[in-house]
């Protein structure tokens, strides 16, 4: 049972760039867990997962939030439910980075073309990746999802420089994952964790705009060097941000939006809550928490809504 509460929300509706839409075929982890299977045995891998699913309970059960259900096979109620979302939390749109695949992401935009923004979800080093990039921002994806350390092949390699080439030509967004990845029991080190890895790509492509997800994931000092080198890259602010809690020193979101506001300013932060899942579903108590943290540290409130909309709307050419 969901408890509810009277809350003073902004009199502007939010657009949130980073949410995942719950799909019961969209397997993310599938590279790394292939390649880790095939090296190491199925055995390996299911042991893992069971030492996996306890420490993301825990984390769910220090959050209060109830367990997933299994994601529905009927793609048009769940896009009903997520619709329903967006209507009661004072949502413009949310766009949801992953989809089961680049078709169904262009089937869940046109569903509800004024409430769903999608991207494009593929490996950057499988065949004809630009390819199909090319294709999704034409049939309407307005981005580009990759997971950093799913991908075997270092971001930085010229053999990707055709998938960055369409989308710098068609100036949409690129959201990396770095950093840690999976929760608890995740992928903890691999070829393309460190967000530095895309700076010669950021130089070659001035053009590209670059976000990297949950202020770095564990990687906070390589992002601010990356955003100091490179002024086409971002930052998202998006989920629970439990990696905190693994870092050798205190974090809290105070800290981060402090140290990222002061450092790059309101034009290069964009707000995000990672939600998914049902029965949570929206997760608006991420956005609650960022909005203190926001407050707290004094941010104005016109440099408060470019973080929680107008950066967003800039970057996926909304207006």
């Amino acid at each position: 049972m969901r408890a509810y509460m009277e809350i003073d929300l902004p009199e502007w509706k939010v657009v949130d760039f980073h949410c995942h839409f719950p799909i019961i075929n969209d397997d993310w982890l599938k590279p790394y867990k292939d390649r880790y299977i095939k090296e190491f045995g199925k055995e390996n891998w299911d042991y893992i997962q069971i030492s996996a699913a306890s420490l993301n309970s825990q984390w769910r059960k220090a959050w209060c939030f109830p367990e997933p259900e299994e994601p529905a096979v009927d793609f048009e109620m769940q896009a009903k439910r997520w619709a329903d979302e967006v209507e009661n939390n004072n949502l413009e749109r949310v766009v949801f980075t992953t989809c089961g695949g680049n078709e169904l992401a262009v089937k869940l935009t046109k569903l509800y073309p004024d409430k769903f923004v999608a991207f494009a979800h593929h490996a950057p080093d499988e065949e004809n990746a630009a390819q199909k990039l090319e294709a999704a921002i034409k049939d309407g994806l307005k981005g580009y999802k990759i997971m950093g350390p799913v991908v075997k092949t270092p971001l930085c390699d010229k053999k990707l420089y055709p998938v960055w080439e369409v989308a710098s030509k068609y100036e949409i967004p690129i959201l990396i994952h770095f950093g840690i990845l999976g929760g608890g029991g995740g992928v903890g080190s691999a070829e393309n964790i460190n967000p530095l890895v895309i700076h010669d790509v950021a130089k070659a492509f001035p053009k590209l705009k670059i976000v990297i997800p949950h202020f770095g994931c564990g990687y906070t000092r390589e992002l601010l060097q990356l955003m100091w080198a490179c002024p086409n890259t971002y930052v998202d602010t998006s989920g629970n941000n439990e990696w905190m809690r693994w870092m050798p020193y205190e974090l809290n979101l105070n800290i981060l939006f402090k140290k990222f506001y002061e450092t790059v300013g309101p034009g290069r932060i964009i707000y995000g809550s990672d939600s998914e899942w049902f029965p949570r579903g929206y997760v608006i108590r991420y956005f609650l928490d960022q909005l203190r943290a926001a407050r707290q540290i004094s941010i104005p409130e016109d440099d408060i809504r470019k973080i929680f909309r107008e950066n967003a709307v800039d970057l996926l050419r909304l207006k």
